[in-house]
């Protein structure tokens, strides 16, 4: 078998890396006609005489013609190791310099729980292009649960989400309480009330949300459960416009985080619960494991986020 130091001396100036590439698409296709009309789109005669100038120039035979395509000599045998090398070592050299001449953005993937990308995104942004004016921003909305599971698996960055169980590989850092309001008919007789107490709600149809939001459905529950009071939901909302939907056409009571005021249909208002209010944090979301520098800026204002949206709400 040749060393690489063998099959490359003696070589002449005449050869490029392109005598390379038909060698090693010969070699691959088995057959100069297939490696002709397959990989390199040129023709058989054409590619024959590349190949001829290639073994001219490396001083030895590299391939056999047979009556069913060609066999490698030993030294093409040798020669095709040392070539996907060099060709290799040529691409990866291209791609450096791709990077150097043209460096990747960087980029942040960020997750809101529907609804609330209206009030948290616009002042995310800022900070994040404030300290990162070349980031690209990806952002998605969905359901809590959901968001909690992308964050494990690594595909967003970050999320504005409520805190699930059952995931200690995430962290969480408190943004808002949101206090629940009762959201019913604009038309309906508890309207006219100021404040509405728990008592109010009993004998309405009550419609709450699903399990694709468990960690409300359970501030819900205990809050009824604590105000001692028996209600069985007539119906369960997997989204904020269903809820909103539920509520105006059966002309039930629902209740809902104060965020749910800024999307109410002028069929649908809110009031306000009378007595202690009860409350469903808002959390921002991430992996422990996550070493993102655009993360780490996020993390380091979120105070100032907080205050930004406090400003732009009030």
């Amino acid at each position: 078998m040749l060393s690489s130091e063998r099959c490359f001396t003696g070589m002449g100036a005449e050869m490029e890396l392109r005598h390379l590439r038909y060698f090693v698409a010969v070699a691959e296709a088995g057959s100069l006609t297939v490696a002709a009309a397959r990989k390199l789109h040129t023709s058989q005669p054409s590619l024959s005489r590349q190949i001829r100038d290639l073994e001219g120039e490396v001083g030895a035979q590299l391939l056999t013609r047979r009556a069913r395509g060609i066999e490698l000599t030993p030294a093409g045998r040798a020669f095709l190791e040392h070539a996907r090398v060099v060709l290799s070592q040529v691409e990866a050299a291209a791609e450096a310099a791709r990077r150097v001449a043209h460096p990747a953005k960087p980029c942040f993937a960020m997750g809101f729980l529907t609804g609330h990308e209206l009030i948290w995104m616009p002042e995310a942004l800022r900070i994040l292009r404030d300290g990162h004016p070349s980031v690209d921003v990806m952002i998605s909305s969905q359901y809590s649960p959901l968001l909690a599971k992308a964050l494990l698996n690594g595909k967003i960055d970050a999320a504005f989400l409520r805190r699930e169980k059952g995931m200690p590989e995430l962290a969480y850092r408190v943004l808002v309480k949101e206090p629940l309001a009762v959201i019913l008919p604009s038309d309906h007789r508890l309207a006219a009330l100021k404040a509405i107490s728990p008592r109010d709600l009993v004998g309405e149809t009550f419609v709450t949300v699903s399990s694709t939001a468990p960690v409300l459905r359970v501030v819900i529950d205990n809050f009824l459960k604590r105000s001692g009071i028996n209600i069985k939901p007539a119906y369960e909302a997997d989204h904020l416009s269903m809820g909103m939907s539920l509520i105006a056409s059966t002309r039930g009571v629902g209740l809902l985080p104060a965020y749910a005021q800024n999307f109410l249909p002028s069929s649908v208002t809110s009031r306000p619960l009378k007595g202690e209010t009860p409350t469903v944090e808002l959390l921002f979301g991430y992996k422990k494991s996550n070493k993102s520098p655009i993360l780490k800026l996020l993390l380091s204002r979120l105070d100032e986020l907080v205050a930004r949206v406090s400003k732009t709400t009030h």
